[in-house]
């Protein structure tokens, strides 16, 4: 059977079949999603409008939806309803009464109060109540008809896919709040970029820091930065080896709770750290990204993108245990992991399907602990359940992943990059593994990823100090 698709069609009133007493009317009920659209079109962010704690406090005591959202709904009727299409502004009068709050559902009704017939103009009476019968807006248009008619497919409005990196920052930050600042190593800080980051990090009471590098360098850049570092200690060393060496006999002395990269390289720092067994634990180090993603509903963690260039089979479990562990301190319970390939079907001629069905055989048998693994998975299928259904895949990872491991270092830095150069992620990173974190950061990282992965490596200093309590408290006396 042929089964033609039904398209839906609008239709509009000429100025010749209207009359005096004549309405239309719309129903909308408002969400703190229109609040947010409206400011992100309009540039209207009025803290009356996005903030509760200051509009708790305002006249409205309470966030409250910008006026003129109420009267976008009365353009909106005369647009697309009546009379529709050909429907020219000439004037617009209004008097707002009540404020809007979300979850009000509003009746918009415009009648026809006036016909003139040598412009084909109207006047409309223009009235706005809430589902309590109040009236929030009313007030008067002045409209050139239509005078040819029309009928055409209805245009659905494009999607608004609202993201807020400052809220989603705000968030992330929260999770340390009730957190002291721990005391941090900063090797190197001898860019702006660097230095700025510490000292924003102290500013937002999650590090102490401690700068390592060549003195007159570090303050000759606060002098070029307008950086304050008033009681902030400098230990000077004369080049990035020897600041590498001296954060780490610091880790070692347990005089610093956690590293953060300067302007060296990654190498350099993590070389110094391997070099001190006191600092190594049974595990591979590994580096975790942390991305929050405009079209993605949670955070989402990708490992390894930094450290491990090809890794085993047996490197991955220790790259997945330390994600999971990490995720878990972030306060996700049971993390979900997606272990990527390109195919989602084990084939022999593709090492990373074959690796992947294997972690998943070792975490069933309790060789990985703490989460859900589920792999090999394709990128498209481990993040859209949808896609996942459409290949018949049966997972419970699939559109639900809190973590991709991929498959090498060249697919994950691929991946990292693209989701924030190319999808508008806001990313940070740490060093797991060893027995102090460390903050990785990159020098086209700005001033907002720079704290945030100073957030995670306090995360993970607090949760290291619980650790070793516990071990003390077990410990034979």
């Amino acid at each position: 059977m042929n089964m033609t698709p039904v398209i839906e069609t609008v239709e509009n009133f000429t100025y010749e079949e209207l009359h005096v007493g004549q309405s239309a009317r719309l129903l909308r009920t408002l969400t703190l999603e229109d609040i947010k659209a409206f400011a992100a079109v309009s540039g209207d962010t009025n803290p009356a409008h996005l903030d509760p704690d200051y509009a708790n406090d305002s006249l409205m005591h309470g966030v409250v939806a910008h006026g003129m959202w109420g009267a976008a709904l009365i353009s909106a009727l005369l647009g697309t309803k009546f009379p529709g299409a050909g429907t020219i502004y000439l004037e617009q009068v209004l008097h707002f009464t009540k404020p809007v709050r979300v979850g009000d559902t509003l009746t918009v009704t415009v009648t026809v109060t006036r016909k003139e017939d040598e412009k084909k103009a109207l006047e409309l009476d223009c009235q706005v109540v809430n589902q309590k019968g109040v009236r929030v807006l009313q007030g008067t248009a002045r409209v050139l008809a239509p005078t040819q008619k029309v009928r055409l497919p209805k245009i659905n409005a494009p999607q608004i896919q609202l993201f807020d990196p400052e809220a989603r920052f705000s968030d992330l930050l929260a999770l340390g709040k009730d957190m002291e600042a721990v005391r941090c190593a900063v090797v190197h800080p001898c860019d702006i970029g660097s230095l700025s980051g510490a000292i924003d990090a102290a500013r937002h009471g999650l590090i102490i820091p401690v700068l390592i590098g060549p003195q007159a360098r570090i303050l000759h850049l606060a002098q070029e930065g307008a950086l304050d570092l008033t009681g902030v200690e400098i230990i000077s060393v004369s080049h990035s080896h020897a600041a590498a060496e001296k954060a780490a006999d610091m880790a070692v002395a347990g005089e610093v709770e956690v590293l953060m990269k300067g302007s060296l390289h990654t190498d350099e720092l993590i070389h110094a750290v391997l070099k001190r067994p006191t600092l190594r634990t049974g595990r591979r180090m590994s580096h975790v990204f942390r991305f929050d993603i405009p079209l993605y509903s949670k955070p989402l963690i990708i490992t390894d993108a930094a450290l491990n260039i090809h890794p085993t089979l047996s490197e991955k479990v220790d790259i997945i245990q330390n994600a999971i562990d990490f995720a878990r301190i972030l306060g996700v319970e049971c993390p979900k992991v997606a272990i990527l390939s390109a195919v989602e079907t084990v084939n022999p001629n593709i090492p990373s399907t074959v690796d992947a069905a294997a972690l998943c055989k070792m975490a069933d048998r309790g060789q990985i602990t703490g989460g859900i693994l589920d792999g090999p998975l394709a990128f498209d299928n481990a993040i859209s359940s949808e896609a996942a259904e459409i290949k018949n895949i049966a997972s419970r990872v699939s559109g639900h992943a809190d973590i991709l491991a991929v498959p090498d270092l060249e697919s994950g830095n691929m991946l990292a990059k693209q989701l924030e150069y190319l999808a508008g992620a806001s990313g940070s990173g740490l060093v797991l593994g060893a027995r102090i974190p460390i903050a990785l950061t990159s020098r086209a990282d700005g001033p907002m990823n720079r704290v945030a992965s100073a957030l995670l490596a306090k995360l993970a200093a607090h949760s290291a100090r619980r650790e070793r309590a516990r071990a003390d408290w077990k410990a034979p006396r």
